[in-house]
């Protein structure tokens, strides 16, 4: 399959449709995909309980575009995802798709709408897997015949960068995401959401890049106008000119290093339509992600002295225990109707972070990262 990935400026969602079409007619369009009667699964991100203007989800006006092109090329579309778990684990996915205008989407669409959590998963075999030889994958997965990645355009504070091979980490269960998070190491990480990758094998991404998300993200950072839609049929060329666009350096990304090392993608993919430099533009990089850009020998001399560590700000706190939900060491406690986090057992994760809906897990930096970031976007 071709790994070149399409630009088109884009600077509002009204305009959706035209940037979409000519960025798939740039790589050669969706019928080179799909055939009549093609079951046609859509993996927005749905990160969150959000709304879309706060660039947390794909925004509607994406999902909806493309569940009409996919019924013009003959498919049938089908709009799933898994939220991450904010306060009810039976509700959070349903509540996220509503409250991001996904769900009205898809079905003012037409397309049929799939809640990951509550329609299923299948044990699989992961062949060549580096961490997860075993994984649940949502059975609508399963049943699809064509799958295409609908990403957001995000920092984000464990991967740094989070595009079209991140998106897929949705379509595990919490059970199977909590046992991610555990390994710890960002790069081991990577390997993990490379294998479900490896399996899932989507056969498109188009990125959402209109509004993107700097800083603190996936969920708490800033939205910032990035202009920009994008497609191709590899989703890890996708991601090596996306993470490039925002500013970053595409190796550092652990997704990336994970998917060029197994063979997927490429380096230096060829870029159609309007040129990368063009359309660059610097993101502000995550609070989190400040250890992991700098270099290994530096990490592990000064490791105890360059710390980024998540707190819970009581004040702002509501008790909804969304990250003791999602906490794979169990390094959240209530102590006399507070939640602190153990530092002994936290492993810097973030998910906490990223999934507390009123945004009271905040960061605290060490002297040392103080003085290096200062400054740096």
């Amino acid at each position: 399959m071709s790994t070149k990935v399409s630009i088109i400026k884009c600077d509002d969602y009204s305009k959706a449709r035209a940037a979409i079409k000519e960025a798939l007619d740039l790589i050669g369009g969706l019928e080179k995909i799909i055939s009549p009667g093609n079951r046609v699964l859509l993996k927005p991100n749905v990160l969150a309980i959000k709304r879309p203007e706060a660039a947390v989800t794909t925004h509607p006006a994406i999902v909806s575009v493309m569940c009409e092109l996919v019924k013009e090329a003959g498919g049938i579309p089908i709009v799933g995802d898994g939220s991450g778990v904010t306060s009810s684990a039976s509700t959070a996915t349903a509540e996220a798709l509503k409250l991001s205008g996904i769900e009205e989407a898809a079905l003012t669409s037409g397309a049929e709408l799939i809640n990951f959590e509550t329609s299923g998963f299948v044990e699989v075999a992961i062949p060549g897997a580096k961490q997860f030889p075993n994984l649940h994958i949502a059975k609508a997965v399963l049943d699809a015949d064509v799958i295409i990645s609908l990403p957001k355009l995000k920092t984000h504070e464990l991967t740094l960068y989070t595009g079209a091979v991140k998106n897929f980490f949705g379509v595990i269960p919490r059970k199977d995401r909590k046992d991610a998070h555990f390994l710890e190491d960002r790069d081991r990480f990577g390997e993990a959401v490379v294998d479900i990758y490896s399996f899932v094998k989507p056969h498109l991404a188009v990125m959402d890049g209109i509004v993107g998300m700097e800083g603190d993200g996936p969920s708490a950072g800033t939205p910032i106008s990035s202009g920009v839609i994008m497609a191709s049929y590899d989703c890890v060329a996708l991601d090596v000119v996306a993470s490039e666009l925002i500013g970053f350096d595409p190796l550092q990304i652990p997704t990336n290093k994970a998917a060029l090392a197994r063979g997927f993608g490429t380096k230096k993919p060829e870029v159609v339509g309007t040129p990368l430099e063009q359309v660059k533009i610097q993101f502000k990089k995550s609070t989190g992600g400040a250890l992991a850009l700098m270099p290994p020998l530096f990490r592990r001399i000064l490791r105890k002295q360059f710390t980024v560590k998540p707190f819970i700000n009581t004040s702002i706190c509501t008790l909804c225990k969304a990250c003791v939900l999602n906490c794979s060491v169990n390094a959240i406690e209530e102590k006399n109707g507070s939640l602190k986090i153990n530092e002994e057992k936290c492993i810097q994760c973030y998910c906490c972070r990223e999934l507390c809906p009123s945004h009271a897990v905040e960061i605290q930096k060490s002297l040392l990262v103080r003085i290096v970031t200062r400054g740096k976007k």
